[in-house]
């Protein structure tokens, strides 16, 4: 795309990624751009920007701290080596999108997709509620994980949520209960969580923080 060709609203997301690189920009917070976007919209951002469409918002999200990576690769590995085992679909991690409606397209930490759903798989996102997202709560996107996209990801169809709190420890696993999500599993520092919807697999909170 050529200037010429450039909405007014990109001009302005690349200066906006200018300033956040700058420092301009103060905390880890997430900066939202108060006009109604669809999906088409956030296909024209330049690759590699760090937007997700969420509520019809073009949302950017900081860069992950080298403690929410630590976390995200240890429960990937976990999920990998599980579902791998057991021949029990795919696994993905940010950023990838995951499209929902025409104005929610997200980018959770992790992703199961089971095999007898594997066709949601599209060559530039996924296209469809994966069957279980995992989000890594951070300054700048728990307000999202906690309500908007929750909600959204249970009337989705997303089967199990986790949530994992870096600050506090936590990790709590939801299931889907007639299109609601239901706390069934919690553990803080220490102890297990065990997943439903993988049965068999466990995570120990004191080898993930």
């Amino acid at each position: 795309m050529n200037m010429k060709q450039r909405p007014p609203w990109i001009s302005w997301l690349i200066l906006s990624r200018e300033k956040s690189k700058r420092g301009d920009f103060m905390g880890a917070t997430a900066t939202a751009i108060r006009k109604r976007h669809t999906y088409a919209d956030y296909e024209k951002l330049p690759e590699g920007s760090s937007y997700q469409l969420i509520g019809g918002e073009l949302v950017m999200t900081p860069a992950p701290t080298p403690y929410h990576q630590r976390i995200s690769r240890k429960i990937e590995y976990a999920l990998l080596q599980f579902v791998e085992a057991n021949g029990l679909g795919e696994i993905f991690y940010a950023p990838i999108d995951i499209y929902l409606s025409n104005e929610e397209t997200y980018q959770p930490d992790i992703i199961f997709i089971s095999k007898e759903r594997l066709s949601i798989i599209g060559e530039k996102k996924i296209e469809g509620a994966p069957d279980l997202v995992v989000e890594i709560l951070s300054p700048a996107t728990a307000y999202y994980d906690l309500r908007h996209k929750m909600r959204v990801y249970e009337k989705s169809g997303v089967k199990e949520y986790w949530i994992v709190d870096p600050d506090e420890k936590t990790v709590e696993l939801y299931e889907s209960v007639g299109g609601e999500f239901s706390i069934f599993s919690k553990a803080r520092e220490k102890g297990g969580v065990r997943s439903k919807l993988l049965p068999g697999l466990e995570l120990d909170p004191a080898k993930i923080f």
